[in-house]
């Protein structure tokens, strides 16, 4: 049986780089169902298209500042079925907290100069499509250099604040090992000393344990 093509709305006010995602998506197995330069129309084709996932830029018109990231966190309340990626240059931490709230399954936020594989970047919207999340490492590191718990994430050594970030990408225990090039065993022991200097229970499933990390790492 043939996988579902998965249905998507891109949203970019760059008409290059909106232009380039569709083809790249179009020629990947993805069907485009719209594209569109800014927030409104963007709110409009979820409402008409119902995607299984919209990608977004953060800036968009008229202001050119967080238009897109709010209309991002708009969809997320009025249709939580619909996975959301965002784009961006920059991290919007305020923003990004407010969507990464609640349940993360269906959502991502990956800055764009970190795209540098196109395959990996397939496969986090092919995951946050299938109810899994992608974070990008960057983020996950701004929240870490700003918590308040810094105490207990001092205690993590290099190698776990590694898999912590990978973790926060939505990345399962065997893609953690593809990517740091270690052993399952070795992945499953350095998650079980993360989740214990956190002071969090080991769950199972992606994005409960993002969502773990991130409740963890925003608390006062």
């Amino acid at each position: 049986m043939s996988e579902r093509t998965l249905r998507v709305v891109v949203a970019d006010d760059s008409v290059l780089l909106r232009d380039g995602i569709v083809r790249l998506l179009n020629d990947s197995g993805f069907e485009v169902v719209a594209a569109v330069g800014d927030a409104d129309a963007l709110l409009d084709a979820v409402t008409e298209h119902e995607p299984d996932l919209c990608v977004v830029d953060v800036r968009m018109p008229p202001t050119h500042t967080d238009e897109g990231l709010r209309a991002a966190i708009e969809i997320r309340r009025r249709t939580p079925t619909v996975a959301v990626l965002v784009l961006s240059q920059y991290v919007e931490e305020r923003y990004a907290a407010e969507l990464l709230e609640g349940d993360v399954a269906g959502v991502g936020y990956l800055l764009k100069d970190r795209v540098i594989d196109v395959d990996d970047f397939l496969s986090s919207l092919r995951r946050v499509a299938g109810g899994g999340s992608a974070v990008d490492a960057e983020v996950v590191s701004q929240i870490l250099g700003r918590s308040k718990r810094g105490s207990e994430l001092d205690r993590l050594t290099p190698r776990e604040r590694e898999v912590l970030n990978l973790m926060a990408e939505g990345l399962s225990n065997a893609g953690i090992a593809e990517r740091l090039v270690v052993s399952h065993g070795a992945v499953e022991k350095h998650i079980s000393n993360v989740f214990m200097k956190l002071g969090l229970d080991i769950e199972d499933g992606g994005h409960r344990r993002v969502l773990a990390v991130l409740t963890y790492l925003r608390a006062e």
